[in-house]
């Protein structure tokens, strides 16, 4: 196996968390499939790891369309003929509002790309995984610190992230047995666009708005490597990694 070129699949890897991971994973020799639903994002991270001197195909898709989600597995496999590493990364919110309040369509939304996505995708690295000599491979899904605690106005974040966390749990339990490993990182305001609104404050439990501390996402993509260097006798089920000083420890 050491002469069998290692293939790492980040959904949602056009920014953010997603690219960091994509970037450290190529660093680390993985040959890493890029998707996501901006093909101009993608396209970029995939010249950034080609520069590196590793491998990457750019796979657009809406991982929330079971049509897609079977195409960008299929080019995995027509391309590389295995996969080790899926990171279950993309994920939205909506915008902070009464629970009672948000429309029938944001929810939908959310669910379909943090959730159902991740499912669909996993689904489909169980069923490479199970398949592929030698058979095996890990499964990363991240769950957010919003998995523990939620935000206030947040329902549709905060149900899928705890959600996710089952699915975690059960994807252990059902695919240890081919060698397959589950395992969850809880990310606590890494520095992406979508957590730029900390840096001016946002609402917290008590009705007060203050700044959160944020940390860089790049060592974010170093833990995800932590994660995916281990044995496959060998998981780390669940891993918190956060900005020390941000308001989670001692919330509520």
């Amino acid at each position: 196996m050491a002469d069998t070129l290692k293939v790492a699949l980040v959904t949602g890897s056009g920014t953010g968390v997603g690219k960091a991971a994509a970037l450290a994973l190529a660093k680390d020799g993985y040959a890493v499939v890029l998707t996501g639903r901006r093909k101009e994002m993608i396209d970029g991270v995939a010249k950034e790891i080609e520069a590196l001197g590793a491998k990457a195909l750019a796979v657009p898709a809406d991982i929330g369309n079971p049509k897609d989600v079977e195409n960008l597995f299929a080019k995995t496999k027509e391309t590389f003929g295995r996969l080790d590493i899926l990171f279950n990364n993309a994920g939205i919110g909506a915008p902070a509002m009464p629970l009672e309040d948000l429309p029938f369509e944001r929810w939908q939304a959310v669910v379909n790309t943090n959730l159902t996505g991740a499912f669909l995708c996993t689904q489909q690295a169980i069923r490479m995984m199970k398949a592929q000599k030698p058979h095996g491979g890990r499964i990363i899904n991240n769950g957010s610190i919003s998995a523990h605690t939620p935000r206030p106005g947040a329902v549709s974040y905060t149900a899928t992230k705890h959600a996710i966390t089952g699915l975690t749990k059960q994807t252990a339990l059902d695919c240890r047995k081919f060698d397959i490993n589950c395992g969850q990182i809880d990310i606590g305001n890494a520095a992406t666009p979508l957590t730029e609104r900390m840096v001016a404050g946002v609402l917290q439990p008590d009705g007060s708005v203050m700044a959160e501390e944020r940390m860089s996402a790049d060592d974010v993509g170093r833990a995800i490597v932590y994660m995916a260097s281990l044995p496959l006798d060998t998981n780390v089920l669940f891993m918190t990694v956060m900005a020390t000083k941000m308001p989670f420890v001692g919330r509520g």
